[in-house]
């Protein structure tokens, strides 16, 4: 093993030791936030909501991840049932808009995930966890929750 080799795995391991094991690594603001589809702030009333928001201007922090992405769920369910949006097309380009996002890659991105064609008309409530598990994705760079998580989240609903 070289110098630097031996280096790089002698940090690493101190690195684990200092924090306790936990991976390391820089998260993603929705990581961070527990907001894992960066759910903007508005007058909503979210459960789980943190008592401090002070954390982020723009985005909603939550307790826990698991009620970010109930949040997020509940936002997918809504854009069917309040809405009319059954289309992968259609949640992004809500969810994301061109305005401020590159929404066609975004749609290719979660299309592609789902299995269905970006203007195929779904039933959200069938595709609610590939949907989660593709938008917090995209949206963080990882997914990092379990299917048990996600699983968790539709009960909360």
């Amino acid at each position: 093993m070289t110098t630097n080799k031996k280096y790089f795995v002698g940090f690493f391991i101190m690195t684990a030791i200092i924090y306790g094991g936990r991976k390391v690594y820089n998260m993603s603001r929705g990581l961070r936030n527990n907001n894992a589809g960066n759910i903007r702030k508005s007058n909503d009333d979210w459960k789980g909501l943190s008592a401090d928001q002070s954390g982020d201007d723009a985005f909603f922090i939550f307790d826990d991840a698991i009620w970010g992405v109930r949040a997020l769920m509940k936002i997918l369910i809504n854009y069917q049932d309040r809405h009319g949006i059954t289309t992968i097309d259609g949640i992004i380009n809500r969810w994301a808009p061109p305005v401020e996002n590159d929404t066609n890659s975004y749609v290719r991105s979660v299309s592609s995930s789902v299995g269905v064609e970006p203007l195929e008309p779904i039933d959200v409530r069938q595709h609610l966890i590939p949907l989660a598990h593709a938008i917090i994705k995209h949206e963080n760079g990882i997914q990092p929750y379990s299917e048990a998580t996600l699983r968790e989240a539709v009960a909360l609903l």
